[in-house]
């Protein structure tokens, strides 16, 4: 792992008496996109501003580049080479172009360039023919193009980005995201995103930390933590919808066979006959037919019964009832190919490797118990 761009330890902030950070670590990467999803009042934007160094915390340090941000001339030479956005634009009553040159200005940078760097970050973000038009007049997403056009314009190493996409509608945040994460890529700049959306993150991140009550619950790569989350909490936040009890009644060589509401299902996991176990399993790994294929690759492959048909944005979540509750996603060509509809019987596949042991022991009620 190559030396980090920015290091926490032991961070703690104070509202008051009383704690809202409690993180013991935190790494970000050159060139990293990191991701801190939660819900609201996870503490997400505390721990931005903190790491904008615009909220003073109790206690923990704070490295940029291995150098520890201990005095206040420190903490404002860091404060110049790192930028915030926010959910709210926050532009000036003027024209585009002088919203994105207003930090260029107090950065002292010459009319020259700042005017070439203008223009470039302008047409990065899609919004040169915008320039000399009044702030005031822009749509949200054009908003929300200059500010982070702003943004880069000042060429930032560390870009902190709180929740800049949740007030657009879906079509202006997929673009956004789009171009966002293009321009990401190209600059190399390292980003902390806080956002409450798993395909926000999805979309921009390379790592993720799910955050709740102040405390960072799990971090790691993406798809590590999508796909194998630790804590009960981060499975159904990122996504794993069916959180089941079982008991395992066999274990030979990372190959287990769980019991499970008169079913016998099979996974891969680290566990011992006579556990019990929390097992997830997320809902675009479940597929469904209308009989059992002695051919699949599928070693899960159980009755079922069609108990709700939501449409989900482009797709239709199915809730099964297989003994216990199960969902999963599917086309608009399979839901009428299948003519799902509550009360169709329905075979539900999935493999082996889909059944995830989150953790071990139980979950005092926070899983479905059996």
């Amino acid at each position: 792992m190559s030396a980090p761009l920015l290091e926490v330890r032991e961070l703690a902030v104070h509202r008051g008496r009383t704690p809202v950070l409690d993180i013991p670590s935190l790494r970000v990467g050159p060139g990293e996109v990191l991701a801190l999803i939660g819900p609201n009042g996870a503490g997400k934007s505390t721990l931005l501003l903190t790491l904008a160094a615009l909220l003073k915390p109790a206690a923990g340090t704070l490295a940029f580049h291995g150098e520890v941000l201990d005095s206040e001339a420190k903490r404002q030479a860091y404060r110049r080479r790192v930028t915030m956005v926010f959910q709210d634009p926050l532009l000036f009553d003027t024209t585009v172009r002088e919203n994105i040159a207003a930090g260029l200005r107090l950065h002292g940078v010459r009319a020259e360039e700042r005017q070439q760097r203008v223009e470039a970050t302008a047409a990065q973000f899609g919004i040169a023919e915008l320039l000399d038009r009044s702030a005031r007049h822009l749509s949200g997403g054009e908003a929300q193009r200059t500010a982070l056009a702003r943004a880069f314009a000042l060429r930032p190493e560390l870009l902190l980005l709180d929740e800049p996409f949740s007030a657009l509608d879906p079509p202006t945040r997929g673009g956004l995201l789009e171009d966002l994460g293009r321009i990401l890529a190209d600059t190399g700049t390292s980003a902390l995103l806080a956002t409450h959306d798993q395909a926000e993150a999805s979309r921009l991140a390379s790592r993720l930390a799910v955050m709740k009550g102040g405390r960072i619950l799990q971090a790691g790569d993406l798809q590590q933590v999508m796909n194998h989350p630790d804590d009960p909490f981060v499975a159904a936040f990122v996504g794993m919808e069916t959180l089941l009890q079982c008991t395992v009644t066999a274990a030979v060589e990372g190959v287990l066979t769980l019991a499970l509401a008169g079913h016998e299902l099979i996974a891969v996991g680290d566990a011992e006959a006579g556990d019990s176990i929390l097992v997830g399993i997320r809902p675009e790994h479940v597929t469904l037919s209308l009989q059992t294929d002695k051919t699949s690759s599928a070693r899960n492959q159980l009755l079922g019964t069609v108990t709700k048909v939501i449409p989900w944005g482009p797709f239709h979540r199915v809730e099964l009832d297989c003994g216990f509750d199960l969902s999963t996603w599917v086309t608009p060509q399979s839901l009428t190919e299948l003519a799902l509809a509550p009360g169709r019987p329905v075979v539900a596949a999935f493999k082996a490797t889909a059944v995830h042991v989150v953790r071990k022991g139980h979950p005092g009620g926070e899983a479905a118990q059996t």
